[in-house]
């Protein structure tokens, strides 16, 4: 049992709400209802409702969480550690004071996405993605919108044609993060960053999005490209003088990858810090060093390395 249980939501929460049988589950996930049984007993992971018989019913976010969990062992995390980092997820998007949206509102704007996904009318998707980037902040719209979807087509390619719509969706969204850290960029800012991600460890959209969330009016990040060197790191730092170097990556660590990233601290002249899922995971084998970790949520990530660059120029 993992020491953060995701608990299921109270019935009354899901009167209204269209519940699926394990066999539907099943069915939809391509997980088989023997691993999904042990999935709850062993480690807490998806607790549906209960029939008063004792059946399992499965709501929609059971299911996107199903989908969550293959997307993390996909990556090679163990399904022991994978409700850790849902559990620390979903504390993070409940912080006081952040917007959010409730369940069934999001959900709605990823059916919407899709149906353009599905049609490649990219004039209604430009419609559509304007309509969620209007209504609510970047850190949402990216997190709880258009990476959900975009994530889950990356996973399930098996119908004919999802290939092709994971590809016209991370095509449309590279374009518009791009566009976006571009317009970011302003000469009021008083830091810049750089950020590289670790060789093999995220896909380019990934990147981008970490660097439009890290943006903010008082921190320029500068996107280094995909495949950048980690050993020539320290001639770029040398060259553009940053405030500080952040590293991200969404796949879990290596045995050998605390000792890297503290060799590669020691030969950069300015700060080093983590991103991304990986800061995560590997927080713990940082702690009493200079390394200081982010996170992978948005709405924290920033306001982390603003507060570290103040702490850090001023002291």
């Amino acid at each position: 049992m993992t020491d953060f249980p995701l608990l299921a939501p109270p019935m009354a929460d899901l009167a209204h709400e269209e519940l699926y049988p394990i066999r539907e589950v099943a069915r939809i996930t391509g997980i088989n209802p023997v691993t999904l049984r042990a999935w709850e007993r062993r480690y807490g992971l998806v607790q549906p409702t209960r029939t008063e018989s004792g059946h399992r019913l499965y709501s929609l976010a059971d299911i996107d969480e199903v989908r969550s969990i293959l997307g993390w062992i996909e990556r090679g995390v163990a399904v022991s550690k994978v409700g850790k980092i849902l559990a620390r997820a979903q504390l993070s998007r409940t912080a006081p004071g952040e917007p959010r949206l409730d369940q069934n509102e999001w959900q709605q704007w990823q059916e919407q996405v899709k149906r353009c996904v599905r049609d490649f009318d990219e004039a209604r998707l430009e419609q559509v993605y304007g309509q969620v980037f209007s209504s609510y902040p970047v850190a949402v719209a990216f997190q709880d919108v258009l990476m959900p979807v975009w994530q889950e087509l990356l996973i399930d390619q098996e119908r004919f044609g999802q290939a092709s719509e994971w590809l016209f969706l991370d095509t449309f969204l590279r374009a518009r993060t791009l566009q976006r850290l571009q317009l970011a960029r302003n000469h009021g800012q008083d830091s810049q960053v750089l950020l590289a991600a670790l060789p093999g460890q995220c896909r380019e959209l990934e990147l981008l999005v970490a660097g439009l969330l890290l943006s903010s009016p008082q921190v320029w990040v500068q996107v280094l490209g995909l495949g950048q060197s980690l050993e020539e790191l320290s001639l770029v730092c040398d060259k553009v003088g940053p405030d500080a170097m952040v590293v991200f990556s969404n796949k879990p660590p290596s045995v050998s990858l605390p000792r890297q990233i503290s060799k590669l601290g020691q030969s950069l002249d300015c700060p080093l810090l983590l991103c991304g899922e990986l800061s995560e995971m590997a927080q713990d084998s940082f702690v009493g060093t200079d390394i200081a970790c982010l996170g992978n949520d948005g709405r924290l990530m920033q306001r982390r390395l603003e507060q570290y660059l103040v702490g850090h120029l001023d002291s």
